[in-house]
């Protein structure tokens, strides 16, 4: 497994159970709500998103969710955004967030060409730096186990709010924030 920049602490756990944004059941409704660069994370959300015609600008998944691999009409829903993005694969853990995986990030938000991120791993945490890298106005939206699609807008609070959590993750978060910075 590549360099791992930070984990995050059983004790933090609780603070990620609340939606950072508003719940949508239906990709239409989510849609209509977003103007500017949109980053999903998550093969279903992705799936969501390419039924209804959209290819995100950056989409990352594992192939997961809730910890089992996702059904073949969702892996086939993702494949399909093959044809259409530049495709990157890295590595990363369970629970953490690697230097190769916030660099791949990095490189596909100022990318103009829409990028999947396939991780071997696991992508829980990718909303997190994702919400800190991305423009303001973009919008990052991922999935809420068992309720829907979180629609979170990028602005100057919710990079205050994100970079506040990853700062008390176990680890280099320095290191972490002056990739994000980059660019």
């Amino acid at each position: 497994m590549s360099d791992v920049l930070v984990t995050l602490p059983d004790a933090m756990r609780g603070e990620l159970k609340e939606p950072m944004g508003p719940l949508f059941t239906d990709a239409e409704s989510l849609l209509s709500e977003i103007d500017g660069p949109l980053l999903a994370v998550g093969d279903v959300v992705t799936y969501h998103l390419e039924r209804a015609g959209t290819v995100p600008d950056v989409a990352v998944v594992d192939g997961l969710t809730k910890r089992e691999e996702v059904e073949d009409r969702v892996a086939e829903g993702v494949a399909r955004l093959g044809g259409e993005t530049r495709e990157v694969h890295v590595e990363n853990p369970a629970g953490g967030l690697s230097r190769e995986l916030v660099e791949a990030l990095r490189e596909a938000i100022v990318d103009p060409e829409p990028t999947v991120l396939v991780v071997e791993g696991e992508e829980d945490l990718v909303a997190l730096p994702a919400i800190v890298a991305a423009p303001l106005g973009a919008s990052v939206v991922y999935g809420q186990p068992n309720e829907g699609m979180v629609h979170a807008e990028v602005t100057d609070e919710s990079k205050a709010a994100m970079r506040d959590l990853l700062s008390r993750m176990d680890g280099d978060s320095e290191a972490l924030f002056e990739i994000l910075d980059a660019g």
